[in-house]
């Protein structure tokens, strides 16, 4: 296989030198892929979880999956021709979008902002034009596993929560990413809130905590307390810029996406939580909302050694979708598959 070869710094201990082996990093390498609503990257990264190239760009998920999956293809394609990687070498391609997804299959399931993706089988339409093994899941839990093995790598329980357009979270516990029974878990942005029970949410219920709480929301909420903004970045500005009526409004929804946090942590008992998505960007506001209801309504237990921080690097989803690739590939399952083809 080329996987394992001889350490190179080997120290002699005297007597009949030892042969000591170790993983050939550069042996093979993974894809990772994310895509957002409106933006796309495609990367490649060794068997360590180093990138080595990536391209991102604009690109609307509404576009479908066939335009978009071939964009991915061919992106990955040049990839590999620039780095002089065959594609065979290609072992697993980790992909990231933002829906729910049936991870067992890679078919998402229902995805609101996805139209023309509903039980569309991704790995299949992929193979057509890569050979490697294909693995699909929601951009939070690549998340996630990114903001884990870059930034809390003994970290064995954290919840990573995203807030954007949407809102939710991935959860690690024991160490273990967690999906549920159908790859649901973390989709906290639908659960109903204590308050604006009569909000209508793009998923058909009433009350859900991103209707309240999502960057549309809060929007809203600053153009009817008087102050003209647009879009996200508009909001982001204004509250950097100390505009009252943003503030509050950012502050307001981290408290409402706080009460929802507190059950989680009496729940899972994480460690940490780290916040993320564009709206963590609009200063201390929306952290400072979520820590006052949290570490208030958390019991003391539960909550005396939980940290919540923002979002260290803006890499964690291509980062995650790597580290999916390779916890499947260097799995011992996989690689006992792959001895029993040779």
């Amino acid at each position: 296989l080329g996987v394992i070869g001889p350490m190179t710094d080997a120290t002699s201990t005297g007597g009949r030198p030892s042969a000591r082996l170790q993983l050939k990093e550069d042996a093979f390498v993974v894809g990772a892929v994310s895509f957002g609503a409106t933006h796309a990257q495609a990367s490649l990264a060794d068997l360590s979880g180093k990138i080595l190239v990536s391209i991102d760009t604009k690109r609307q998920i509404s576009d479908g999956p066939e335009v978009c999956l071939r964009w991915m293809t061919s992106e990955l394609k040049h990839l590999l021709a620039g780095l002089g990687i065959q594609e065979d070498r290609l072992l697993v391609i980790g992909i990231g979008v933002p829906g729910p997804v049936e991870h067992t299959t890679g078919r998402p399931a229902n995805p609101p902002i996805m139209p023309g993706w509903d039980a569309f089988d991704i790995p299949e339409r992929v193979n057509r034009d890569l050979q490697a093994k294909v693995l699909v899941d929601n951009e939070v839990n690549m998340m996630v596993l990114g903001e884990r093995f870059m930034n809390f790598p003994d970290v064995e329980n954290l919840i990573f929560l995203k807030a954007a357009t949407g809102i939710g979270s991935g959860i690690i516990a024991g160490g273990i990413l967690q999906r549920g029974a159908d790859g649901t878990a973390g989709d906290i942005g639908h659960v109903r809130s204590l308050v604006g029970t009569d909000v209508a949410c793009q998923c058909g219920n009433f009350g859900c905590l991103e209707a309240i709480a999502g960057a549309p929301a809060i929007i809203r909420s600053v153009n009817e307390a008087g102050l003209p903004i647009r879009n996200t970045a508009d909001l982001i500005d204004a509250a950097r810029r100390s505009k009252v009526e943003a503030i509050r409004a950012v502050r307001q929804a981290g408290r409402d996406i706080g009460e929802v946090l507190s059950t989680c942590v009496s729940l899972l008992n994480p460690e940490i939580i780290v916040i993320g998505g564009s709206l963590s960007s609009a200063g201390e506001h929306l952290i400072a909302g979520i820590r006052e209801i949290v570490y208030g309504r958390s019991t003391p237990l539960a909550s005396e050694n939980l940290t919540v921080v923002q979002s260290r690097d803006s890499k964690g989803e291509i980062v995650g979708a790597a580290v999916m690739a390779i916890d499947y590939a260097l799995d011992e399952a996989t690689i006992d598959q792959m001895l029993e083809a040779i």
